[in-house]
């Protein structure tokens, strides 16, 4: 792939190296992934002409939070521009992970998050917003967890259905009554503000190395209730056996996880409800059934 001569020259000069190949990858909500090559090894490119305002150094931002505590891998940062659109591309260069085909080593993923969660903040959110998936995601600090996931996450998401007319009546009259009643059903538990991934599926994890050492990629960083994160995992098919048990043997969760699970997953149902359509609507009302009252 022939990367403009503006990319290619910012993307040299960062590595010190002439590129020699470019291999497309796909893309992801605008930006362009690629693999690309030069005499000293590979790496990870994201890049856009008109990417979702301040994404790729959000992201870029978190992966340098989620690495700075040291307890899983995530691939360095090595540069991030993110100006308007009309003063050039974005683009967030990483390290190229040679995870060579191999299975993602899930248990220990499992004690490698656990320990992960134990990194804590005095409130919840993070200093700055970003995405989820292409949506915006607000991180204000708050220091209520009950508060904080009305405010921050299920509101802006019932909001922005509403104004893409994903809200019919008894959806809209369903969502009002389980906002009102989100701080009796996550109240009574000690939940300390954990340093998430906020965007953990399958998709995002990926082997470092022949051996399968994991590692987290795309993060949607901030600090929230772990459980919310577990949550996620569960949402699309889970992660085995192996990568549960292993999380609970080096942090168990709390009794009623089982029954808030799904509470939690609606702010990824209303997500993808914004996201993709109706297809997401049945899930979205199925939780609105239970949680709603």
């Amino acid at each position: 792939m022939t990367l403009p001569g503006t990319l290619r020259a910012q993307l040299e000069a960062a590595l010190g190296a002439p590129i020699t190949q470019a291999e497309p990858l796909g893309q992801s909500f605008g930006a362009r992934l690629l693999r690309i090559s030069t005499p000293q090894g590979r790496f990870a490119l994201k890049w856009a002409d008109r990417p979702l305002p301040g994404a790729l150094s959000a992201e870029g931002r978190g992966l340098e939070l989620l690495g700075s505590v040291g307890q899983v891998r995530i691939p360095a940062v090595i540069a991030i521009a993110d100006p308007p659109p009309e003063e050039g591309p974005a683009f967030l260069l990483s390290e190229w992970l040679e995870g060579g085909g191999a299975s993602v080593d899930m248990a220990a993923l499992g004690a490698q998050l656990a320990a992960l969660h134990r990194s804590t903040a005095p409130a919840y959110g993070l200093d700055h917003d970003n995405y989820i998936g292409g949506t915006p995601q607000l991180n204000g600090w708050l220091s209520d967890w009950p508060t904080f996931f009305v405010e921050r996450r299920l509101l802006p998401q019932v909001e922005r259905a509403g104004a893409r007319g994903l809200l019919g009546a008894g959806r809209r009259h369903g969502l009002e009554r389980l906002l009102a009643r989100v701080g009796d059903l996550l109240g009574g538990v000690s939940r300390l503000p954990s340093l998430l991934h906020g965007d953990l599926w399958g998709g995002n994890v990926v082997a470092a190395g022949p051996s399968g050492a994991p590692a987290l990629i795309d993060p949607a960083v901030y600090y929230g209730d772990r459980e919310a994160e577990i949550a996620f995992t569960e949402l699309f098919g889970g992660f085995g056996p192996a990568f549960y048990e292993a999380y609970r043997r080096t942090w168990p969760l709390e009794p009623g996880y089982a029954e808030r699970r799904d509470l939690y997953n609606l702010y990824h149902l209303l997500n993808h409800l914004n996201l993709f359509g109706e297809s997401y609507g049945a899930s979205v009302d199925a939780a609105v059934r239970r949680y709603g009252g």
